[in-house]
């Protein structure tokens, strides 16, 4: 099957690969000329045989948005998008509709695997109609982790992106619970090898995980994380998560606190805690501490 991928970073360079070494033919265009194919979009849709089915790799928001509307000039009814990066699931309903009008189909995948998809393969959650999605099939049985599980067709345009925020939204909450028992456990004098009480839990126990060997491989790499800074950002899909669990009325408190604990970590300096220390002083005569110069 021959597919056109537009984006080749991180993702979608390893993706390409592991695509093509299922015996498919991928175009891959990057404004990176290193990476990229061809020079163009223009050039990309040339090369491909209709009909065409092209794959988007790019950030969401405005860099999805411009691809999509140049797509949409240059393909032809009968043709796919996938926008494979982490849109909102309502632009995806965007997509669909503009694209829809022109007659080319329009399917969403949810991605994850990160760097390490090209060897383990990708979980795919899938976004679409029936006729658009199963044309692809080929391209998603490349892409996926060998074995009966990795892919869903979880629903109707919009679901894919949506079940992949979902997802991303567990994991914070997931990593967050892992960060707050490191951080335990390293403050507990009596414990004096956190690093081989986190690789322990890797075999017989009920919190044993991907992540938890992701953990582990860090704390080979850096026993106590002293070169790390306690910062880190989001990618705006823990937000989403917690705004549609608002418009629901579905409670997500440990989902909504892991959010939170990431604004907190680029905080220098706390403005809450401050009038936290404040009240404590006023009402309790509990000592302050003096900002630094």
């Amino acid at each position: 099957m021959q597919l056109g991928l537009i984006g080749l970073g991180k993702m979608g360079g390893n993706m390409r690969e592991r695509i093509r070494r299922a015996g498919h033919t991928v175009i891959g265009y990057d404004r990176n000329p290193d990476v990229s194919d061809v020079a163009s979009l223009a050039e990309l849709v040339d090369k491909l045989e209709a009909p065409r089915t092209v794959w988007v790799m790019v950030p969401a928001g405005a860099a999805t948005q411009s691809v999509v509307d140049e797509l949409g000039g240059l393909l032809e009814s009968g043709d796919t998008v996938v926008d494979g990066g982490n849109s909102r699931w309502t632009d995806d309903e965007k997509h669909a509709a503009e694209l829809g009008a022109r007659g080319i189909g329009f399917v969403d995948a949810g991605v994850s695997g990160g760097v390490w998809g090209l060897k383990n393969g990708y979980a795919l959650m899938v976004g679409g109609e029936k006729e658009h999605v199963d044309r692809l099939q080929p391209i998603f049985d490349a892409l996926k982790p060998e074995g009966p599980y990795g892919y869903v067709h979880a629903g109707k345009v919009g679901a894919g992106h949506f079940s992949k925020m979902v997802h991303n939204g567990i994991e914070y909450a997931m990593m967050q619970a892992y960060a707050e028992g490191w951080e335990l456990l390293e403050k507990i004098g009596s414990v004096d090898n956190v690093r081989e009480v986190f690789r322990s839990w890797q075999e017989g126990t009920v919190i044993r995980s991907w992540l938890l060997d992701l953990a582990v491989n860090a704390l080979d790499d850096d026993e106590h994380l002293d070169r790390l800074r306690g910062y880190a950002e989001d990618s705006g899909e823990g937000r989403w998560t917690v705004e549609a669990a608002i418009d629901n009325a579905v409670p997500l408190p440990a989902i909504t606190a892991s959010l939170f604990a990431r604004f907190a970590s680029r905080q220098e300096d706390s403005p809450q805690m401050k009038m936290v220390a404040a009240l404590r002083n006023q009402f309790g005569g509990h000592a302050v501490e003096s900002a630094k110069e």
